[in-house]
């Protein structure tokens, strides 16, 4: 079974901050790695933990 990607809307859930927010990170080029599936971003929820391991 694969994993599931997580959506804009689930990472900002997640993290607890404005999708605009993740939008704005996206085009400075900071945050967690985002993939392109079809027109939406996706995030692979193991990406998004080592961002956050990095960061801290």
């Amino acid at each position: 079974m694969t994993k599931r990607l997580w959506s804009v809307s689930d990472l900002s859930e997640y993290l607890g901050i404005p999708v605009g927010t993740l939008y704005q990170w996206r085009h400075r080029g900071q945050g967690p790695r985002a993939r392109k599936v079809g027109r939406h971003l996706r995030y692979d929820p193991s990406d998004v933990q080592s961002w956050l391991d990095e960061a801290a």
